[in-house]
């Protein structure tokens, strides 16, 4: 096996590779044969792929038209944005083939699904690589049941047209093997934000509290830096759901007294969102795919990059209403869609949902789980980056090029001890794993399953899991920026 230091120049050399290929610098056959150097593995021949496979994704360039103002170029999946939706049975096994049509290798991470790392898609897990121009099979087993997505793992670094900055998402549901279904509509919404770019100016002035009083003294420290030079940040100019923005393209079209069954998708790279719904109220019944034990109804979702939300709403405020963010501005520049009843017309219509309800403790049950096995502190670290540069990011004081791999032994049940201790939010993710909410901000909790958990400045949060899908396992903050700059940790089971 490779050592860390061994890995990451590995890693350091394939986002080299890519952006000479990008550049034209680099033909095709010279990456393939440096990957073979690095002992990277490499996509069998088409010529392999004899019967019809259950998937396939084609990674190539896509037109999007947002609005008739707008219409952009990026990467997708089979010529659209979302890519088209994948529904598999849980416990099926499926033949997946990936085909690449694009100068730079990619990865295709199958988030929220129990797979092993070498079709999950993160070159730390060193899952096999669709190479440029290349073509990839294998057969994973979907599970567990619920909403999933795909999306690629490619390192982006400063590239803002890369990764998830792309239009490289999909939704992914997983069914499960019995389906009350109570519902009369299912809609699939997933949010993006487009032409990207970096700003950089002064932290912002104000208070900084502390979600977590042990962790005031970390915020009194950060307060002092206001208004002082910070690092670069992602910033966006147009957004979108379904990959139109709002009033263009086809609204939701409901009928008074339906029950829709809404499964919302956060496809940003960077950005944590909120969105509402006026005049109705979102009965939230699972988190990243998984059933909550206490389904609750809020006014305003909450999600972190990544994370996703089901959740039923009762159609029974007849008109013509924009369902979007609470931002006015993101709103104005596409951050919405029309949501129709049946037999009414108008200008869409809009009004301020009022505080914001979400809690994750809302959907919990309010007991203590037994004592895990072992306890994992994580705690995560900022170091500004100042005017012209970049922030960078530490999980227990050390970027991800800097530490070793967490060891797991399977079948103990750990506990990760999250401790943000930053001035930024972070939306953080296990590969291959779900985790159980087990203590936000000191209150016990429990039922709440997840594999990304949106994590306030200066907050505590503990998650349960059982190390019981050996192989590499990585952890990272999803927001894009953050995980590229040192926000990574890597399990791997003795």
């Amino acid at each position: 096996m490779k050592t860390k230091a061994e890995s990451e120049l590995a890693r350091r050399d394939f986002i080299k590779m890519a952006g000479l290929v990008g550049a034209g610098l680099m033909t095709t056959s010279g990456l393939g044969k440096a990957a073979e150097m690095m002992n990277m593995p490499v996509a069998p021949s088409p010529a392999q792929a004899k019967s019809e496979a259950d998937v396939t994704l084609r990674i190539g360039p896509v037109l999007v038209e947002l609005d008739k103002e707008h219409t952009l170029s990026t990467i997708g999946y089979n010529g659209q944005v979302p890519g088209p939706v994948i529904r598999l049975k849980e416990d099926k096994a499926v033949t997946v083939d990936l085909f690449n049509d694009t100068d730079t290798p990619e990865f295709v991470h199958w988030h929220g699904q129990v797979i092993p790392s070498d079709v999950d898609g993160a070159m730390e897990e060193k899952s096999l690589v669709v190479p440029a121009h290349g073509h990839l099979r294998y057969q994973l087993t979907p599970r567990p049941a619920g909403t999933r997505w795909v999306h690629s793992h490619v390192v982006s670094g400063p590239d803002l047209y890369r990764g998830t900055y792309s239009g490289q998402f999909g939704f992914v549901i997983i069914e499960p093997k019995t389906n009350s279904g109570q519902y009369d509509q299912e809609v699939l919404l997933a949010t993006h934000e487009w032409e990207p770019y970096f700003s950089s100016g002064e932290m912002e002035t104000g208070e900084l509290k502390a979600e977590d009083s042990d962790l005031k003294e970390e915020a009194e420290k950060a307060e002092k830096a206001l208004g002082k030079p910070n690092g670069w940040e992602v910033g966006y100019r147009l957004f979108s759901i379904n990959g139109k923005s709002r009033g263009y393209g086809e609204p939701v079209r409901v009928h008074e007294g339906q029950r829709v069954l809404f499964r919302i998708l956060n496809a940003s790279a960077t950005e944590n969102i909120e969105l509402a719904l006026p005049s109705h109220k979102f009965r939230v019944i699972a988190l990243d795919g998984n059933p909550v034990p206490r389904p609750q109804s809020v006014n305003v979702l909450r999600l972190g990059t990544g994370e996703r939300v089901d959740a039923i709403v009762e159609m029974n405020h007849p008109g013509v209403w924009v369902l979007g963010t609470p931002m006015d501005e993101d709103r104005e520049h596409g951050f919405g869609i029309v949501v129709e009843y049946a037999n009414k017309t108008g200008k869409p219509q809009w009004h301020a949902p009022g505080k914001a309800d979400w809690n994750y403790l809302l959907f919990g049950e309010a007991k203590p789980l037994p004592a895990p096995d072992r306890v994992i502190p994580m705690e995560f670290g900022k170091i500004n980056g100042g005017k012209g540069g970049f922030n960078k990011w530490s999980v227990n004081g050390k970027a991800f090029e800097e530490s070793e791999p967490i060891t797991l032994e399977k079948g103990l049940r750990y506990r990760l001890a999250f401790a943000n201790k930053t001035d930024d939010a972070h939306p953080v993710h296990l590969h291959r794993h779900s985790f159980e909410l087990v203590k936000i901000h000191g209150q016990a909790t429990s039922g709440i399953i997840k594999d990304v958990v949106l994590m306030n400045p200066f907050s505590r949060v503990e998650a349960d899991f059982v190390a019981d899908n050996p192989g590499l396992t990585l952890f990272h903050c999803h927001q894009n920026l953050h995980m590229d700059y040192g926000f990574m940790s890597l399990f791997q089971y003795a």
